[in-house]
């Protein structure tokens, strides 16, 4: 299977998404402490087929030296590129049944190439972000903050799972950075709006933009952040002041549930008083092959994470730049 051409159009609210899943032992009784193992549990999840290059079988692996996880089996070569694969089921704390025909789901996101092997991968699923609901705090914390999304079909559950997580968690130099050797003017501080899924994300970004310069306000996806422009823009109507009194910058992920980063923009771009609001898409999916999404949908720039650098550079000069054209006017 290989993915190679996404159909979506930009600002729709959809996305397409691979369910795969992954078997382990399930005990049906116990003799004393010890569980009795006669049957098998399927765990199902999912991955934005955005970050999917393709679906391979289980290739011939070579050993890694000082690997720091126990869930990184290695590396193979794919068409002379060296990708490591990381074993799902180690990582989520699994015991994985062996199969004859796993799976390797290769992606790539953030700029890098990763592989993680699976027991096997059942569909291709198209459905709005409508339909896929924000884990709760008991879910967010069982996984260890590594689910975004969970989708409820007919007969099962699919877990929408945090892969950028997992690989800055498996190598801390492809986290979200903020170059402090750039000295950071404070004396003039701006608003910022910032929508991301991830709780690790939401976090970081607020701390790191609040050291750059910025105030900022942080929900988990584009509707609580459209809902509270909203409110904005009526409190600056109702007061007949500038937008620019109340928030200067919109930064938003592509990925989240109810409301994903460009159908937010493109809600932002069409409204006659919000259009004037800079907006920033900063995911992991902002790539050549997909950077015409955001454009179609208005956004004023974008930022491959995890650059948080760049991110507050880029908005200070967009927010400079609108503010500088509002005086001249």
């Amino acid at each position: 299977m290989s993915q190679t051409n996404i159909l979506l159009e930009a600002g729709t609210n959809e996305l397409e998404i691979v369910e795969f899943f992954i078997d382990e032992p399930a005990p049906s009784s116990f003799t004393g402490d010890t569980p009795e193992v006669s049957g098998m549990y399927r765990g199902y999840y999912g991955v934005n087929v955005a970050k999917v290059l393709e679906i391979i079988r289980l290739p011939k692996i070579t050993a890694m030296p000082e690997v720091s996880h126990p869930s990184v089996l290695g590396a193979f070569n794919l068409r002379n590129h060296i990708i490591p694969l990381v074993d799902l089921s180690v990582w989520l704390d699994k015991t994985r049944q062996e199969t004859d025909s796993p799976k390797v789901i290769v992606t790539e996101f953030n700029n890098v190439t990763t592989s993680f092997l699976v027991s096997g991968v059942t569909r291709i699923h198209r459905m709005s972000w409508e339909a896929v609901e924000p884990p709760n705090r008991y879910v967010s914390k069982m996984s260890g903050d590594c689910i975004t999304g969970v989708v409820k079909l007919e007969d099962r559950i699919v877990f929408l799972l945090d892969l950028e997580k997992i690989v800055a968690d498996l190598n801390p130099n492809l986290g979200l950075r903020l170059d402090m050797s750039i000295e950071w003017d404070a004396t003039s501080r701006y608003r910022a709006l910032v929508a991301d899924d991830s709780v690790l994300v939401r976090e970081m970004l607020k701390d790191l933009l609040q050291k750059a310069g910025f105030d900022v306000t942080a929900v988990q996806n584009g509707r609580e952040a459209w809902e509270l422009l909203l409110q904005i823009k009526g409190k600056s109507e109702a007061e007949s002041r500038p937008l620019s009194d109340y928030i200067h910058v919109m930064v938003a992920d592509i990925e989240m549930p109810a409301m994903d980063g460009h159908n937010l923009t493109k809600r932002i771009k069409e409204d006659p008083s919000l259009k004037q609001l800079p907006v920033i898409l900063f995911s992991s999916l902002i790539t050549d092959k997909l950077r015409h999404k955001g454009e179609a949908v208005g956004a004023d720039d974008q930022i491959s994470k995890p650059d948080v650098s760049q991110l507050a550079m880029r908005a200070k000069a967009l927010i400079e730049q609108k503010l500088g054209a509002k005086t001249a006017a």
